[in-house]
């Protein structure tokens, strides 16, 4: 069993950076593919970038060379770390582990509470 918390969030002027951070409960975070989706209001939940058990990455192109996941096996926590924020970043950001990097939330077996990222312009 797998508890994540998720924390950074807040309000960030555009063009701007911030990093958030999830930290995972337990005693097997290595094992597992971690991943951010993002949620704007009134909008499907959406996939964002994913690391895997080796350190491999895949993003969502709309954040390709402005967003850099990676993580910390030794303190258990996933990093995400957001620069040339515009409004559009604007998102309730969740973590997600799992056993595969996939872009389908459903792929995922435990989710953090989501911290809210505000972009003003």
């Amino acid at each position: 069993q797998v508890q994540l918390v998720e924390s950074g969030g807040g309000l960030v002027q555009a063009g701007g950076s911030t990093r958030l951070s999830c930290a995972a409960s337990g005693r097997t975070f290595s094992s597992y593919a971690m991943a951010w989706f993002r949620q704007a209001p009134g909008k499907e939940r959406r996939f964002v970038a994913g690391i895997n058990q080796n350190g491999g990455t895949y993003y969502a192109d709309s954040v390709k060379g402005r967003f850099t996941i990676s993580r910390d096996n030794a303190k258990n926590t996933v990093y995400l770390q957001m620069n040339s924020l515009n409004p559009q970043d604007t998102a309730i950001y969740y973590c997600a582990a799992g056993g595969f990097i996939v872009t389908i939330g459903g792929g995922y077996a435990y989710w953090g509470q989501g911290t809210q990222v505000t972009v003003s312009s």
